[in-house]
């Protein structure tokens, strides 16, 4: 008796089939370039900040409002906007398919993982939308997404609860990236035969500085979470603008400004650590 498919293994058949194509992989990876391109001009605006030579913190959704405020800025940002689309739908790929990881036993690590990379596409989605309106003219880059979010969150049943667990995972995918600059696995995606040591020994320099610093960012924002459950007051959540921010009033804060975006600027560069659509990895679908 020939066995039929289960509706779930027809929509990951359906979905692996799109993600084997090249178009597929190159759409990907510009994601990951329009990604790098964002968080280097957060960056960028919040190292001339720190050094007073203009510039100002804020979060992807204002590095979104400085590309398009560009010449020819609605061009460039039309194409950053198609990366990102590329990078969500990446994320959701990982989320259903988990092709890293496939024929491998799930546990409660790849489950977490995979809530991340669900996380993630939701959130450039949002970005994504966010570029859109930029675009049309209709603003965008000064609403404050996540404080909006965490408002109707908190207006839900147990929504305290949720905010606060929001808070505790936030900080959890911190430290793991303090774990992750610790192991340094990102190495694995080196052409380390290609590199001389000094090369590599400065490469996972900067990738495990990049990949800490990103670790800090995420743990201050999931305290401002856990701080917003405790108080049940959405005023209190904290983006990448305003984390920025805070560490501008704080002392030596050129010093501590100006290492913060460095390491997210170098944390751009090792994206490709971030599990990116190697050719082998998407066509094997």
């Amino acid at each position: 008796m020939k066995r039929h498919n289960s509706p779930t293994d027809s929509i990951k058949h359906s979905i692996g089939q799109a993600a084997s194509h090249a178009w597929f992989e190159r759409l990907a990876r510009l994601g990951y370039a329009s990604k790098g391109l964002v968080y280097f001009i957060v960056g960028f605006l919040a190292a001339q900040a720190a050094f007073s030579t203009g510039g100002r913190t804020t979060d992807t959704s204002g590095a979104l409002s400085a590309i398009v405020n560009q010449p020819f800025g609605k061009f460039l940002l039309f194409l950053v906007t198609i990366g990102i689309i590329g990078y969500a739908l990446w994320r959701i790929v990982q989320t259903i398919l988990d092709p890293e990881h496939q024929g491998q036993k799930m546990d409660a690590k790849r489950i977490a993982q995979r809530i991340g990379y669900a996380l993630s596409a939701f959130g450039y989605a949002g970005l994504a939308l966010t570029a859109v309106k930029l675009i049309m003219g209709s603003g965008g880059g000064n609403s404050d997404t996540t404080e909006d979010l965490t408002a109707q969150i908190l207006a839900q049943p147990f929504g305290q609860w949720l905010v606060g667990l929001a808070g505790s995972i936030v900080i959890g995918v911190g430290f793991s990236y303090f774990y992750e600059a610790y192991k340094a696995k990102f190495r694995r995606h080196f052409k380390l035969d290609e590199m001389s040591q000094t090369e590599q020994t400065w490469a996972t320099r900067l990738g495990r500085f990049g990949i800490a610093v990103r670790g800090i960012v995420f743990v201050i924002i999931g305290l401002f979470l856990i701080q917003a459950a405790r108080l049940s007051d959405a005023s209190q959540t904290k983006g990448l603008g305003e984390v920025l921010g805070i560490l501008a009033q704080q002392p030596f804060s050129p010093v501590i400004l100006g290492l913060v975006p460095l390491g997210l600027q170098h944390f751009r560069m090792f994206c490709r650590g971030d599990r990116s659509p190697e050719s082998h990895t998407v066509r094997q679908l």
